[in-house]
């Protein structure tokens, strides 16, 4: 998704964007840049992929250490050569992947970006100069069909429905968006499948829940099920930037945001938010619409991770590097 923003930017810009990958809909397939890839990219190919190309944009794989014989071909390759690598996922940052050091790694041709101040602070304490652009989002996306996607999922007009737009993982804290939903006597309603070996933690949580639950992907757009539901909930313990707060925002639903490190971040630039532990809040707003809240907090989408806003930071990055188109 944020590969996406920033392909539409560079293209704005006046770039022409080759995609390059181990799989999926791209330019050039590469075999072994994949994650989760069993055996590493041929040299030959990679190289091919990246003929008579101006600026390489590497997108988290030499950040996060998933695939360590990609991340080392492609820094390899890299040498010397125009790349900017954009960072989400430092090793330090996972305590299951804080033994591996070698990741970022850097050269004097290279500018890095990362995805939020906390990690560029990070990373100058390593001796790695980082620009920090925030993620971009389109702030006019329309709004998507509220009645069609509620009547697909069965869920009635009266019904109140708490939205947790995740992956079920250990850090996005079902167990917190479950007892928000019951606390406001709300449906529950998680997207994503169970990863990372917390499958049985999650069939747990899911079975204990005192209301009702429903798990299972959007009907139709991520705008429908924005639009189908009442709240959403975002109670992490941990993220690299999290979306669905600035989506929230976009689309003028309430939003219970956990205390992780970058949603302080994120918080300081003006937003409403509420906490996962302040339902009686939340069930006033619910009550009492208040237009002004999303309104704000919109504006503040607009300000701060509006597509124009990415595309000039950008623009301005590749600037100050020589490299504009």
């Amino acid at each position: 998704m944020v590969a996406a923003t920033w392909i539409t930017a560079l293209r704005e810009l006046g770039w022409q964007v080759r995609t390059v990958a181990g799989d999926g809909p791209v330019d050039h397939l590469v075999p072994g840049l994949e994650l989760g890839a069993t055996a590493p990219p041929e040299a030959g190919l990679l190289d091919t992929a990246l003929d008579g190309v101006d600026l390489v944009v590497v997108e988290n794989l030499c950040t996060i250490p998933l695939n360590l014989p990609a991340a080392r071909l492609v820094a390899d390759r890299c040498r010397g050569r125009a790349a900017l690598l954009h960072h989400h996922d430092p090793p330090w940052q996972r305590a299951a992947l804080a033994h591996i050091t070698e990741l970022p790694p850097s050269d004097p041709a290279w500018r890095h970006v990362t995805i939020n101040r906390r990690t560029q602070a990070e990373m100058h304490s390593r001796g790695i100069e980082a620009t920090t652009i925030y993620n971009g989002f389109d702030v006019d996306e329309p709004p998507g069909d509220r009645v069609a996607t509620r009547v697909e999922l069965g869920v009635s007009d009266r019904e109140r429905l708490v939205l947790h737009p995740v992956r079920a993982i250990e850090r996005k804290d079902v167990p917190a968006a479950i007892r928000l939903a019951e606390a406001l006597d709300a449906t529950y309603w998680l997207l994503g499948p169970a990863e990372d070996g917390y499958d049985a933690q999650l069939a747990d949580a899911l079975h204990s829940a005192r209301g009702r639950v429903i798990h299972r992907p959007s009907p139709g757009s991520m705008a429908d099920a924005y639009a189908a539901c009442d709240v959403v909930a975002f109670p992490s313990t941990w993220e690299g930037f999290g979306n669905p707060p600035i989506e929230a925002a976009i689309h003028h639903r309430p939003v219970a945001v956990g205390p992780y490190p970058v949603a302080e971040e994120l918080r300081a630039l003006g937003f409403r938010w509420f906490s996962p532990d302040a339902p009686d809040e939340i069930d006033e707003l619910l009550r009492r619409p208040e237009s002004s809240l999303h309104s704000h907090n919109h504006t503040l989408a607009r300000a701060h991770f509006g597509l124009d806003r990415l595309r000039d930071d950008i623009a301005a990055l590749l600037d100050e590097a020589g490299w504009s188109a």
